[in-house]
């Protein structure tokens, strides 16, 4: 992996990456479990099966969607997410680290899988308009089409995709960097396990301050 300073852009994902909200995601889910007289999950098995596409990670936490449509599922975890986002902080370091990555003159923005009006809400709430230049969140609720997202901001960028950096905390956040052709970096304090990101081949860190500049030699041997 080539040191931070070798890139041009940063692309970064929003939940679990800058925003520490897994522990707020498995609370709303064990409550829509428990509605439904289901047994509640541990962040371990969380983090062990969470995923995209979103209906799969449903199904497999113990949703039928015979007796019930994925839709309001998704809906109802959405409105009580949004209800309760406001007790989300940042993950350790982030403002730290978006601040280093302006100091270095890398631009930088986000690309989500977050309602777009929402993501937008939630970043000038927590007065991180100035680190980005472009947020790109989803236009529904249901978690698809992140991919697709990528490839037309990379485009829109007009940078060559070896000089673009995407940092991100889960399978789909690699899967998306593979498709767009530009290096990830992982970490690990988010909604995947160390143990599922470490099967990408990707340099995995156990938290955001060691892409700063002076922690470098973490991961750009890598």
């Amino acid at each position: 992996m080539k040191g931070l300073h070798t890139y041009k852009h940063i692309i970064w994902d929003w939940n679990g990456t800058l925003l520490d909200d897994c522990w707020l995601c498995l609370d709303i889910m064990n409550e829509l479990l428990r509605k439904r007289d289901r047994a509640s999950i541990t962040h371990e098995t969380y983090q062990a099966i969470f995923g995209f596409p979103i209906i799969d990670y449903y199904k497999k936490v113990g949703f039928n969607f015979v007796q019930e449509p994925f839709e309001s599922v998704a809906i109802e975890f959405i409105e009580i997410y949004h209800a309760r986002s406001g007790e989300c902080t940042l993950q350790p370091d982030a403002r730290e680290v978006l601040d280093a990555c302006r100091g270095l003159g890398l631009r930088q923005s986000v690309l989500s899988a977050m309602e777009q009006s929402y993501l937008s809400q939630m970043v000038r709430a927590l007065d991180l308009e100035n680190c980005f230049e472009t947020l790109i969140g989803l236009n529904d609720h249901y978690a698809s089409g992140k991919t697709e997202n990528g490839r037309t901001h990379l485009r829109k960028l007009g940078i060559a995709a070896k000089d673009v950096l995407f940092i991100g905390d889960t399978l789909h956040d690699f899967e998306v960097a593979s498709v767009m052709g530009t290096d990830c970096i992982l970490v690990a304090n988010g909604h995947h396990s160390r143990e599922r990101l470490s099967t990408t081949g990707a340099t995995v860190l156990n938290s955001l301050r060691e892409i700063l500049p002076e922690n470098e030699h973490v991961f750009s041997n890598r």
